[in-house]
């Protein structure tokens, strides 16, 4: 009795307290910082040497930089080397979790298209429409969370919605039913996306930080698990079950998530929101414009602001203006990757669907995608690690230059099969593995290398609003797809050359912008990894 008595109050009373939980005031706060890598296009982001773990990890070893301890009691210095034991419903909650929207957006294209007899072009704007929502709405959860709410009420009352999402598709059917239930699960989320991830960070304390990368190790693999069953088994339900039991296996594995989350809640440490900031990167930028006619001869663009705002914040607010010139040209690549599961999954319709003797359905081949990123990730990592300690490491924008090229080669391929199905050629499935794989490979040095970089470079006071920009680059992308595929000046292969187009011309801006870009020397007095031209 007396062990229990002595968790109560540690649950009570933790033993430390998020001083930096929130650094900028931005828009998603600190639940992007730490959280944006872990989200993110199924966690890939999430290995040792990846962006997620040197977020999470450089927080925890900050110090008073974003940690504020107080002395350990016995008790706590006791469970220091115990998993924290709530960790386990957050895993549960993730995995029902990315089952549920992975395989819900599996089938939604071939349903618009066969089952409400939407054309290709608007089936491909509703999804990239509706993508783009799920990538903006972080930011919006980020905010709610850090200003008024906490990241567990926010967590908690978008998963109802989240739910509610699933339950309009599945028994609605039609188009009025499918765009609320699209609605409520990009509010859904999007809004837990940020939140989730940095959770599992706010129940280690002091003392716990060696804990930390197998937390995430195991939050990376719920997030690929839940994820990839999803991309597997929904479209089998729906054949052998039909459209509507396919759409509510989705919505019950949310509300198991629910469900897992809720048992842990008497566990939960629960930091409380932080509230503004007063030189957020938002205040600092647009009165620094609202006076750019006051700026003096040589200084930076928002000179400007210094009527108002310390010399500190506003250098800080334009190194943030020099990272987001950096993902400007990232915008190309996030208007090719989610279409493996649109445009590529009506390509994949028109393909033979019969793998190595296995029938298939058209949208389980992008399982294929997740599984080669489960591979690419700690292989690229442990060859760049390999090159660095031998002297020859390669610099992050240079292997971001790589990845853009790589992934104009992934849409090259997909035209030239869509150049064969044109003409009537029998086409295997197996041949979209090419575009799978330079994707794949494209999202390992460009997605995975971006957040690395942004956090190496971005000044501590604003490295939420970095994120949240990263993730506006996701936001962004799908919108301009949305709008193309809606618009349909493309037909057959033009279509996918033209995004192998357009990703070659941001390829060679964005080595451009590597080429002039240097590292700043943050108004804080520190001096980022990168200080040498990072490119």
């Amino acid at each position: 009795m007396s062990a229990r008595r002595e968790r109560r109050r540690e649950r009570r009373a933790p033993t430390f307290m998020r001083a930096g939980d929130r650094t900028d005031g931005g828009p998603a706060g600190s639940a992007v910082l730490v959280g944006a890598g872990f989200g993110m296009q199924r966690g890939a982001s999430l290995f040792a040497a990846s962006p997620a773990f040197f977020l999470q990890r450089s927080a925890l070893r900050g110090g008073c930089e974003l940690w504020q301890s107080a002395p350990m009691s016995p008790s706590s210095s006791r469970t220091a080397d115990r998993f924290p034991p709530q960790v386990k419903y957050i895993l549960g909650n993730e995995a029902c979790e990315r089952f549920s929207l992975y395989g819900m957006r599996a089938i939604l294209v071939t349903y618009m298209t066969g089952v409400l007899h939407l054309s290709d072009s608007e089936a491909e704007w509703v999804h990239h429409l509706f993508v783009a929502s799920v990538y903006f709405m972080p930011l919006v959860g980020g905010w709610l969370a850090d200003r008024y709410f906490g990241r567990y009420a926010v967590i908690l009352w978008m998963s109802l919605g989240y739910v509610a999402g699933h339950a309009c598709i599945a028994f609605f059917e039609g188009e009025a039913g499918l765009y609320a239930g699209l609605a409520l699960i990009a509010m859904g989320s999007g809004a837990i996306k940020p939140n989730v991830s940095t959770f599992v960070g706010d129940q280690f304390g002091p003392g716990r930080e060696s804990l930390m990368e197998k937390a995430y190790f195991a939050f990376y693999w719920a997030i690929n698990i839940g994820s990839i069953n999803g991309q597997f088994f929904i479209p089998k339900i729906r054949t052998w079950y039909g459209w509507q039991i396919a759409f509510a296996v989705p919505g019950v594995a949310m509300a198991l998530s629910l469900v897992i989350f809720l048992v842990g809640k008497r566990h939960y440490i629960r930091p409380p929101p932080s509230g503004p900031q007063p030189e957020s990167f938002g205040k600092v930028f647009f009165h620094g414009l609202a006076r750019v006619g006051a700026r003096r001869p040589g200084k930076g663009l928002l000179d400007g602001a210094r009527d108002k705002f310390s010399p500190p914040a506003i250098a800080a607010a334009e190194a943030v203006l020099g990272i987001i010139a950096v993902f400007f040209p990232c915008i190309a690549f996030w208007m090719c990757f989610d279409q493996y599961s649109s445009s590529w999954v009506l390509q994949a319709q028109k393909m033979d669907l019969d793998l190595f003797g296995v029938p298939i359905e058209a949208e389980q081949f992008g399982t294929l995608d997740a599984l080669l990123i489960l591979v690419m990730v700690p292989a690229a990592a442990a060859a760049f690690g390999a090159l660095e300690k031998r002297g020859r490491g390669i610099s992050r924008l240079a292997r971001m230059t790589g990845g853009m090229f790589i992934t104009v080669l992934s849409f090259a391929s997909a035209a030239l099969v869509q150049h064969a199905l044109d003409a009537g050629v029998h086409v295997n499935i197996v041949w979209q593995s090419w575009q799978y794989f330079f994707l794949a490979a494209g999202e390992t040095l460009v997605s995975v290398t971006a957040l690395e970089f942004a956090y190496s470079q971005a000044p501590k006071s604003m490295k939420s609003t970095i994120m949240s920009v990263w993730f506006l680059t996701f936001s962004i992308g799908n919108l301009f797809t949305g709008l193309i595929a809606k618009a349909n000046p493309f037909q057959g292969a033009a279509f996918f050359w033209f995004f192998s187009g357009i990703t070659l011309v941001a390829a060679v801006l964005f080595a451009m912008i590597a080429k002039r870009y240097r590292s700043p020397i943050h108004a804080e007095g520190e001096l980022p990894p990168n200080a040498a031209p990072a490119a």
